[in-house]
C-alpha cells in the first residue's frame, strides 16, 4: 500500500512541478530563489508522502506544502542583487499579506477561491478579497508603455485593449523578430508582451533576447500554447508565462505583477 502511495505522489509531483516552479519564480521574482523553494517542497514531500497521498486534492495539497515552507521562511523575495530587485522588495513591503500569493494562485495557476483558501489557510471569501486587494494595490503603483510581439492581428488587438484598459500605453505591435528589435530601438518599452512563434517562423524568444541585449533589464511576459517548452529547468526561464488560450484576467494579473516588480528607472521617471 505504501508503495502505491509513493507512486501516486511521484506522478503528482512530476505533473505539477513545472507549474509549482512557475509559481515560485513569479512569487519570489527570481528563478534561482524560486527553485530553492521548489526543492524544499520536494524534500518535505519525500520526508512525508502522506502530505500528498492522503489529500482529497493532491495538487492543492502540493501547493499548500509550498505555502507552508514559504511562510515558515518569512516569505522573502529574491536577494537585492540589483536596483531592480531592491525596488521589488520595497514594493512588496506595502502589499496586504498573502494577497500576491492569492492572486498568483487564482489567475496564473487557475485555482478556485475555495482552493486558494485551502492552500493559504483561509476561506473562499477571504481568498477572493485578497485577490482583489492585490489587483488594486499593484495597479496603483506604476504605469508604463507596453510593446506587443504577436503575429495574429486579432490577438494583438485584444492584448492591446486589455493593457490600455489597465491604464498603460502601447508603444507598438511587432509581428516578427526583426520588427520587434527595430520597434524596441525606436520606442523603448517598459514591458514586453511576447508570443513565441512569429509570422515568419522567427522566435519571440530570440526577439526578446535581442531586445534585452540592446536595452538591458526589462520585464517580459511570454504567451504560449506550449508552456512546458520553456519550463524545463535547462536554461533561464521567464518569470511570467501565460498559457494560450489565455483569459483577460490572466493577462491583467501578469501585466500588473510584471510592472509592479520591475519599477525600472524608466517607469519611475
Amino acid at each position: 500500500m505504501a508503495k502505491a502511495q509513493l507512486i501516486d505522489v511521484s506522478a503528482v509531483v512530476a505533473r505539477e512541478l513545472p507549474y509549482l516552479r512557475r509559481y515560485a519564480r513569479a512569487l519570489t521574482g527570481s528563478q534561482g530563489s524560486g527553485d530553492r523553494y521548489a526543492v524544499a517542497v520536494l524534500e518535505a514531500v519525500l520526508a512525508d508522502p502522506t502530505l500528498i497521498a492522503e489529500a482529497d486534492d493532491p495538487r492543492v495539497a502540493l501547493f499548500a506544502v509550498f505555502h507552508g515552507v514559504w511562510i515558515s521562511s518569512g516569505a522573502p523575495v529574491a536577494e537585492a542583487d540589483s536596483t531592480l530587485s531592491a525596488a521589488v522588495q520595497a514594493h512588496l513591503a506595502s502589499l496586504t499579506p498573502n494577497s500576491r500569493e492569492a492572486l498568483l494562485l487564482s489567475t496564473i495557476e487557475g485555482f478556485s477561491p475555495e482552493e486558494v483558501g485551502q492552500i493559504i489557510g483561509s476561506d473562499a471569501e477571504e481568498a477572493q478579497a485578497l485577490v482583489e486587494a492585490a489587483h488594486r494595490e499593484m495597479e496603483q503603483t506604476v504605469r508604463g508603455n507596453v510593446m506587443v510581439i504577436e503575429d495574429e492581428a486579432i490577438i494583438a488587438m485584444d492584448l492591446c485593449a486589455i493593457v490600455e484598459a489597465m491604464g498603460h500605453g502601447i508603444c507598438g505591435v511587432a509581428r516578427t523578430r526583426d520588427e520587434a528589435v527595430a520597434l524596441a530601438a525606436r520606442e523603448r518599452p517598459d514591458l514586453v508582451l511576447a508570443d513565441i512563434q512569429l509570422a515568419d517562423n522567427s522566435s519571440g524568444i530570440d526577439a526578446v533576447n535581442d531586445i534585452l541585449g540592446q536595452l538591458g533589464d526589462l520585464p517580459v511576459i511570454f504567451i504560449t500554447a506550449f508552456p512546458e517548452r520553456l519550463l524545463t529547468g535547462e536554461r533561464p526561464e521567464p518569470a511570467f508565462l501565460i498559457n494560450k488560450p489565455y483569459t483577460e484576467e490572466q493577462v491583467h494579473s501578469a501585466v500588473s505583477q510584471a510592472m509592479f516588480f520591475s519599477s525600472t528607472e524608466t517607469l519611475n521617471a
